[in-house]
């Protein structure tokens, strides 16, 4: 089976749209917090309750995307994403608003896991670069959020948020006229599926997929507190230009999507665990690099750090498919939703540390993350045995590329 192109380039653009939620989110907080008058908790409420609906359940969607194909889900769930956040400009009551919020973590919920999913069917051999497709849309989405927010409430007040429901309009179109292609191969080996006997998941493939969902958050917990830090440090403590701040925020993220492409081929090359083993290994010397670098060279090792950092997150997610074939959708959600929960929970960490010891203490704890991850990931068996490992009743779909990695 090849990798499908225009399969993955139509789910990383539903991928991107519904991820754009997530981005305008952070950036409208202001706005919210002045036209109703909010306290900084209440605001933080809005954050937590996109957190629990959009990332901590999406295992849930996962589970369920397991027992039968939802392919109805890839044009819905952006749909309702958008929809929640366009009319949150219109909402006058603090309820209203989390309801609004919480529709709106709901439609970005139900994407991913039956996103990733499907995905994975059409990555062919190069199962990290296909995912990489997929992956880099929601990276983009991420990073064009705050724009696209900005944009359209400068132009048109608070109620601009409308116009978010334009993309989800039109990919919602897109999605639907693709979707015999993209539902086809899931529901044919959901078919093949039900005529096997579903084996148990071994000791190691629980003990190896424990272990790259910790590895996977400590990669999360450092991207955020990165992004969340970086402001704090050179804006409140060394009282720095915010343009500046926001310029290398910008630095680290977009480097990181770019990342996300250009290290999965070499993955799908070289093998997943010796790639994952030596990212990880590099990203506490580049972050160290950044913090006592300055003028250009900050943000020459800060997009280099983005860069090495971010790319393995398509890479954590194929290799939790691999150890989880009959549960893709649940493999996915928890590599994915609970990971990123769980990281962002961390960054509240950070600000117990900021808040005793100071900010430069905070941001320098965040550069030990990666390095405790490489520990982790040596104790990580992977790939395991073949016949572990084979999807029931898909002998096509064989992991490539992994062998010499034990």
């Amino acid at each position: 089976m090849k990798l499908n192109k225009k399969a993955l380039a139509v789910l990383s653009a539903g991928h991107l749209v519904t991820d754009i939620n997530q981005g305008a989110l952070p950036a409208l907080l202001p706005f919210f917090k002045e036209a109703m008058n909010l306290s900084y908790t209440m605001s933080g409420v809005i954050v937590l309750s996109s957190n629990l609906t959009s990332s901590i359940i999406q295992p849930a969607f996962g589970h369920l995307s397991d027992r039968r194909p939802i392919g109805w889900f890839l044009p819905l769930a952006p749909f309702i994403a958008c929809l929640g956040l366009s009319v949150t400009g219109f909402v006058s009551h603090y309820s209203l608003l989390l309801l609004c919020v919480i529709l709106t973590g709901i439609g970005i919920a139900i994407f991913h896991p039956e996103g990733f999913k499907t995905a994975y069917y059409f990555t062919g051999d190069k199962k990290v670069t296909g995912m990489s497709i997929f992956a880099v849309g929601g990276n983009l989405g991420i990073a064009l959020g705050p724009m696209v927010a900005m944009t359209l409430v400068n132009s048109f007040g608070l109620k601009g948020t409308l116009g978010l429901i334009v993309p989800g309009i039109l990919i919602a179109v897109i999605l639907l006229l693709n979707m015999s292609m993209l539902s086809s191969t899931v529901e044919s080996a959901h078919k093949e599926a039900t005529k096997e006997l579903r084996r148990p998941l071994t000791k190691n493939q629980k003990l190896s997929f424990s272990l790259l969902i910790v590895i996977a958050t400590l990669r999360a917990w450092t991207q955020f507190g990165m992004a969340t830090y970086i402001p704090f440090y050179y804006i409140n403590y060394l009282k720095g230009n915010p343009l500046y701040a926001g310029k290398l925020v910008s630095t680290f993220l977009m480097a990181g999507a770019l990342g996300t492409l250009l290290g999965a081929p070499i993955a799908d090359r070289w093998g997943h665990k010796k790639i994952l083993l030596t990212t990880l290994a590099l990203s506490s010397p580049l972050l160290l690099l950044f913090y006592y670098s300055s003028g250009f060279m900050t943000f020459v090792f800060l997009g280099v750090s983005g860069l090495v950092l971010i790319s393995t997150f398509a890479l954590t997610t194929v290799m939790g498919q691999a150890l989880l074939p009959q549960h893709l959708g649940m493999a996915s959600g928890m590599m994915v939703g609970f990971t990123i929960s769980a990281g962002g929970l961390g960054v509240t960490l950070l600000g117990v540390i900021a808040d005793t010891w100071g900010v430069p203490t905070a941001i320098q704890s965040i550069f030990a993350l990666p390095f405790i991850a490489f520990i982790l990931s040596l104790l990580v068996k992977y790939p395991l045995e073949e016949s572990s490992l084979r999807l029931v009743g898909d002998s096509t779909l064989r992991e490539e590329n992994m062998t010499g990695e034990r």
